[in-house]
């Protein structure tokens, strides 16, 4: 992971997000809302998959509100 500082409107902030990941999953526990993730690995599946329209984020854990 690497941490990542930010510069917003309310002043700066800093995250472990996962390089190079960018997450649109707004309803998962791991993304941050500004689509980073913050789990510590994730995994991709399935293995059968012939395109990247087969595959999704196993890692995927939905927020409770």
């Amino acid at each position: 992971m690497e941490e990542k500082n930010y510069e917003t409107p309310c002043g700066n902030y800093s995250c472990n997000c996962l390089k190079g990941i960018v997450c649109n999953a707004q309803n998962c526990t791991y993304n941050d809302g500004e689509c980073h993730c913050h789990a510590t690995q994730i995994s991709v599946g399935p293995k059968c998959a012939d395109c990247s329209g087969e595959t999704s984020c196993a890692t995927f854990k939905p927020k409770t509100y």
